[in-house]
């Protein structure tokens, strides 16, 4: 993935720079002295995605970036000689409301976190771009159609774990997260079976918080459900 940071309109382009495996991207920035205010689009170019945001010099008021690197699982059993295969996956996701109240996923037992709760989305397919798979993911996962509303962040997570197929893999995480809305809801249910997703439901706004979220999702929500629109 590659990020542009334009600055203030009539400054033009700030920064150019490419998110290498195991890099987060806002402390890649950081170190160039520079803080995302505003991310602006993500497309896709030339086979890469190409992340737009509006950034502007970091101040002493600035804060850093929070890192997010999980490690090694301490329970993990790696095999001696065994090495972790690199795989950096893109995805997107998105909190999508509805009059219905908003959309979430349980994750299965594919997952590292069966029973939790996450916002609809998935990894990026050869050819896709972002908002893309944002649609064609969330169709899957719930049988919703969603109108895409902005680009909202981009977060990065780094571990070391063991995939559904049980390689052992050096895992970098790159989601890109948006809001949707979706303006005729369905009763939800899941078309790809025995994948990641093994329910899914529109939660009542009331009530979203006593479902078991990811912390992710959770943070997500709490910062910007209320200001999705419902039509």
């Amino acid at each position: 993935m590659r990020i542009i940071g334009i600055g203030s309109p009539g400054t033009g382009e700030l920064v150019r720079l490419h998110v290498d495996h195991g890099q987060h991207p806002h402390q890649q920035l950081w170190r160039r002295g520079l803080v995302i205010t505003d991310l602006l689009s993500a497309r896709l170019e030339e086979c890469e995605v190409v992340l737009t945001a509006r950034v502007q010099p970091r101040t002493p008021s600035s804060r850093p970036p929070r890192i997010k690197h999980r490690g090694v699982d301490p329970d993990l059993v790696i095999a001696p000689g065994e090495q972790p295969v690199p795989n950096q996956r893109l995805a997107a996701y998105a909190v999508v409301r509805s009059s219905r109240g908003v959309l979430g996923t349980e994750c299965s037992d594919k997952t590292a976190v069966p029973g939790l709760w996450q916002l609809p989305g998935g990894g990026l397919n050869p050819g896709e771009s972002p908002s893309e798979a944002l649609i064609r993911e969330v169709a899957e996962e719930t049988g919703q159609e969603v109108r895409i509303n902005r680009l909202i962040d981009l977060q990065s997570d780094h571990w070391v774990g063991r995939a559904p197929n049980g390689v052992l893999e050096d895992f970098h995480a790159l989601r890109i997260i948006y809001t949707a809305t979706c303006l005729e809801p369905t009763t939800p249910s899941v078309i790809d079976i025995d994948g990641t997703t093994s329910r899914a439901a529109w939660v009542p706004l009331r009530s979203w918080r006593s479902l078991p979220w990811t912390s992710g999702a959770r943070s997500l929500l709490d910062k910007h459900l209320d200001s999705v629109p419902t039509w």
